[in-house]
């Protein structure tokens, strides 16, 4: 089912949505109260492809530029697709849906990596400004492709090797003394698509099961790491490059669940390092829009993890801890619009995933939100319109402080609350 959407009560059911009929996109389309298109005359119109809630806080910063998004979405209840007032529904791997919803736009982007390359080709040699360019995306899409082009560029990465047969899998063993991280090359976040085997049987024998199934994968050295860091910067086409502070990422299970701005403690040398990197892999792959690059800080030295060409889980702090937010400057960014400033608006901001928990409590989301904001009414929380599912990005709680230890604590807290409908530390009050 394809079709176009409106805003208002068009969500209420399917078959509402199954009774419209398609209008080419550059004609006006009224809702069904008759109001005019969902699209100011003279403002910039920016296709975002994907549904999520990269795509749903990008909407927040176009309604205060000025500007408005139109949606490839896959169903009209996806976190986006619910905020959103024009909305195509389709499939991100269709060209001819890719090109009804980039028609008539001043530029096309994405919150997530995974259109492919030779449709986006399509659309630049039809007049579609598509940023970043595949020429860029090639390197978040593919890992191996991107240790070795960094690798050219002189940016640090792990000791790596292309994996195809169980004979690779034993030399790379060898190679590495056992300290092995074996990766799908395409795909993969959140600890998915990542394995350590623990001996070189396993290894090969992972490697056996994967490659049955026609998956490419790619090996590079475990890394025994100190913490991970995030360095992020936006560049716009015509070179202009801005950057964020560099922040702290903590891992559970392969997850994000907290962002720490700045990282505290980083030695100036490695935060300059890191900076430097972020900036030349921008420039050197010619990445257009907010560029997120992971790094790994190990033994007073960073290497790079993986990269994103899009907002990304490291940068929601800056919606309430920076002037500019990542949101607002990727929108400035694919525009080829002047950046904006990225300056720190507190001394620590932290940010806090709320993930879903294995059950949902009963108490409504909005209540449990109410309390977080009488407790703590300094904290912003950011929801993302998604059902419960155990382990699920349902949102995130932005708290800026003077102190890190007080602020982490306050917006673990704030973030718990919202997963559990409790309170922590009353919890251990009890206990004791």
């Amino acid at each position: 089912m394809r079709g176009y959407l409106g805003r208002g009560s068009v969500f209420r059911t399917l078959a509402n949505i199954s009774a419209m009929t398609p209008r080419p996109v550059s004609e006006p389309r009224p809702d069904e109260f008759g109001r005019p298109s969902a699209h100011a005359p003279g403002s910039a119109t920016v296709a975002v492809i994907g549904d999520g809630q990269l795509a749903r806080m990008m909407h927040t910063a176009a309604i205060e530029l000025g500007q408005s998004l139109r949606l490839l979405a896959g169903s009209p209840d996806a976190s986006a697709a619910q905020v959103c007032a024009d909305v195509v529904l389709g499939d991100y791997k269709d060209l001819a849906d890719l090109r009804r919803a980039a028609e008539g736009c001043d530029a096309l982007t994405f919150d997530h990596e995974h259109v492919p390359n030779e449709h986006l080709n399509i659309l630049i040699a039809n007049g579609i400004a598509v940023e970043p360019r595949p020429s860029a995306l090639i390197y978040a899409q593919d890992k191996l492709l991107m240790r070795q082009r960094l690798k050219e560029l002189g940016v640090p990465v792990p000791v790596f090797a292309e994996i195809t047969s169980t004979e690779d899998a034993s030399a790379f063993w060898a190679k590495t003394e056992g300290q092995v991280c074996l990766k799908t090359r395409r795909g993969g976040y959140d600890g998915h698509g990542v394995w350590f085997p623990e001996s070189e049987e396993e290894f090969c024998q992972l490697v056996s099961e994967l490659t049955a199934k026609d998956a490419p994968l790619m090996a590079e050295r475990k890394v025994a790491l100190d913490r991970e860091l995030s360095a992020m910067v936006a560049r716009r086409q015509s070179g202009e490059v801005r950057g964020w502070p560099v922040v702290e990422s903590v891992q559970r299970d392969g997850i994000c669940a907290e962002a720490i701005a700045p990282a505290p403690g980083l030695d100036e040398k490695l935060e300059a390092q890191a900076r430097e990197i972020a900036l030349k892999v921008a420039e050197g792959l010619g990445v257009t829009g907010v560029l997120a690059v992971e790094l790994f800080e190990a033994a007073g030295e960073i290497s790079v993890n993986e990269l994103a060409m899009r907002p990304h889980n490291t940068g929601h702090w800056t919606q309430d801890g920076c002037i500019t937010s990542q949101f607002e400057q990727h929108l400035r960014a694919v525009l080829d619009q002047p950046l904006g400033a990225t300056d720190a608006t507190a001394a620590v901001t932290v940010m806090a995933n709320v993930l879903g928990a294995a059950e949902d409590p009963d108490m409504p989301m909005s209540e449990r939100v109410a309390h977080v904001h009488q407790r703590f009414p300094q904290a912003k929380v950011h929801l993302y319109g998604k059902t419960h599912r155990p382990g699920r990005k349902i949102g995130h709680v932005n708290l800026c402080g003077e102190d890190v230890a007080e602020t982490r604590h306050n917006a673990q807290l704030a973030a718990g609350f919202l997963v559990h409908a409790r309170w922590a530390d009353q919890d251990a009050d009890q206990a004791s």
